[in-house]
């Protein structure tokens, strides 16, 4: 169990915490969630250690072992697998020992436990780890110094992964994974045995990985022991509850203060007035969350081209004479909203880089309108900033000609304010310098915007107000993310890059997660049957009321997980006369999980039986 008890905390004088405090119960999965720059990193350093607290206590089980990804594996000789099998110090240092013990009993010891540590399996389970994060088995064997730093984030996550600590700190763990890889990650998050807390903005992990939120906001934290959506409801209905609320005091001001300033220099009336005075100081306006100017995104609108914008023949793409992408027969017109979808590595990029004019066109024919322009934003993009100058110096030197006025009213429709217009780039959050490489991107209203991973340093409400710009815009969208919430609001066509091409991806998004999830499971060889008759109608009406009642279960179990993690995150449980109350709703929590595993298989079991029914 983690304990966060009345923690204060400040940087540069700014508070982060005041007297903020949580509890997250043993074995449960997290997301901190919050506004960019509200200290939510800042918690996973005072955690560890790092840092040290003004005031409070933040407190773990003795021995417990903390893991988190705080920087990539350094560019070394060392094989990926056994960069990360060295992760685990223990089995390390046992296997190490084991070769040079020479006393029985010592070998036994040794013998015994890395037999309970199952280190026998562990690189099985290294590379299994590896595959689900984007490396096949070759890759596997090559030295770290073979890739580049994006890559070695990922060996950095198979390793503590592996190493499977107490409490794992994720922060933004997908920002350096593709759509593949996020979705493997999401699966094994959440069948992670220990304790995990995950700085995330990805709504679809949020509300598949983990169970409960810890939101950060106006300097504190409050636990909310559902998923994501969940939480984002009851926190609309309380804002909602008080924002009634001071709009009912506020009237009550109103009222008083009209009196007062009817009355205040009436000397029959004095008296009356200073005692409404005092009323009004004693009415006090609920503390509602302080949303920032970060809602909109101002996207110019271009003006409309007759259509294909453009349209590819037979076309050849790479780098030299390397070809990449073959076989390219697209059409693009100025309505479309297309999500590029395959593994990383397989040509993605290359195909933005030849739609965007970066890279030539090797052999085919490529028809373009001869007035498109082209918007492109890339991750990289953030980093080629002029990290000494300031927005408004980004904005002078691409339009010279326009007043200052014009420049920050750019920048404003960017949820840029006025000091961050003049602080320079190197100091700006990441999340800031993304907002200032979109406005560049989209200066001048592109027919076609060509988006690469621009949601990494995005908030979530951030997020959604890229979601609302890009269903206002105008122009073609061409989307590269492993955020499968912006893919499926945005997006109407689906294009898979695999096997040296580009074909259009006849299924949605759901089909697609759902093929990468199945497609590392071995396939179990199925002895041939003769055709089965047709199930009656009959029989087909039993097992869609047999799947009902298997949602039915899962329903019912998930509102009982729910209650119980609500249970468990009091704080008067873990009190020293409360221990057997706690094994006891401890081990409740451990058999509804348990259930909920057993009743999701009926689920599937049932639906499959059910899918195969009506096919056949």
């Amino acid at each position: 169990m983690l304990r966060i008890q009345n923690i204060n905390y400040a940087i540069e004088g700014r508070p982060l915490f005041d007297g903020a405090s949580a509890t997250i119960p043993a074995g449960h999965k997290v997301g901190l969630v919050g506004r960019n720059g509200t200290g939510k990193t800042t918690l996973f350093r005072l955690i560890r250690g790092e840092l040290a607290l003004e005031s409070g206590e933040i407190t773990l089980p003795k021995l417990a072992r903390i893991g988190g990804v705080a920087q990539e594996v350094p560019s070394s000789e060392v094989s990926l697998i056994n960069t990360v099998l060295a992760a685990d110090t223990e089995r390390s240092e046992l296997m190490a020992e084991a070769e040079n013990a020479s006393d029985a009993d010592r070998i036994a010891e040794i013998q015994t436990r890395l037999a309970d540590i199952d280190a026998w399996s562990a690189e099985a389970r290294a590379a299994s780890i590896l595959k689900g994060l984007g490396f096949d088995d070759d890759e596997q064997l090559k030295p770290c110094s073979d890739f580049s730093g994006g890559w070695r984030m990922r060996v950095a996550l198979a390793a503590v992964l592996f190493s499977q600590p107490d409490l794992l700190l994720l922060d933004e763990p997908t920002n350096y994974l593709d759509l593949e890889g996020s979705l493997w990650l999401e699966s094994y998050l959440a069948k992670y045995p220990h304790t995990v807390i995950i700085i995330s903005h990805d709504r679809d992990l949020l509300n598949r990985a983990v169970g409960s939120i810890l939101h950060l906001e106006d300097r504190n934290l409050t636990y909310y022991a559902v998923p994501y959506d969940k939480f984002a409801e009851r926190r609309a209905e309380r804002l909602a509850q008080a924002e009634s609320e001071n709009a009912k005091a506020k009237a009550r001001i109103a009222h008083l203060q009209s009196f007062v300033d009817r009355f205040r220099y009436k000397a029959s009336k004095a008296v009356q007035a200073q005692s409404r005075l005092k009323m009004i100081e004693r009415i006090q306006l609920i503390s509602t969350p302080q949303e920032a100017a970060l809602r909109a995104f101002s996207f110019p609108k271009p003006e409309e081209l007759s259509p294909p914008i453009i349209q590819l023949e037979g076309g050849v793409t790479g780098y030299g004479e390397t070809e990449v992408l073959r076989r390219l027969n697209l059409r693009i017109d100025q309505d479309d909203r297309i999500a590029l979808l395959g593994k990383n590595g397989q040509g993605k990029s290359t195909l933005s880089k030849l739609l965007s004019d970066r890279l030539p066109l090797m052999a085919g024919k490529m028809t373009r309108s001869s007035k498109m322009r082209i918007g492109y934003f890339a991750q990289h993009q953030v980093d080629e900033l002029y990290v000494d100058e300031t927005p408004l110096d980004h904005l002078r030197r691409l339009r010279p000609e326009e007043a200052p006025g014009k420049w920050r009213s750019r920048l404003a429709g960017f949820g840029l304010n006025a000091d961050q217009a003049e602080t320079k780039v190197g100091r700006l959050s990441g999340g800031q310098k993304a907002r200032l490489s979109l406005l560049i991107a989209t200066i001048d209203a592109p027919h076609m915007l060509i988006l690469d991973e621009p949601t990494n340093h995005l908030d979530i409400e951030s997020r959604e107000a890229l979601v609302e710009a890009l269903t206002a815009y105008s122009g073609a969208v061409i989307l590269v993310s492993h955020d499968m919430h912006l893919l499926s609001l945005v997006a109407d066509r689906l294009w898979l890059v695999s096997d040296g091409t580009v074909k259009t991806y006849e299924g949605d998004l759901e089909t697609y997660r759902s093929m990468l999830l199945a497609r590392d499971k071995p396939i179990k060889e199925k002895p041939l049957t003769p055709k089965l008759k047709r199930p009656s109608r009959d029989a087909v009406l039993a097992m869609r009321a047999d799947l009902r009642k298997c949602e039915d279960r899962i329903e019912k179990l998930t509102d009982m997980h729910e209650k119980l993690s609500t249970k468990l995150a009091d704080p008067a449980l873990y009190q020293d006369d409360r221990i057997d109350d706690l094994e006891t709703w401890n081990r409740k929590f451990a058999e509804v999980v348990e259930a909920m595993q057993k009743a999701e298989a009926l689920w599937v079991a049932a639906a499959e039986r059910l899918e195969q029914a009506e096919t056949t």
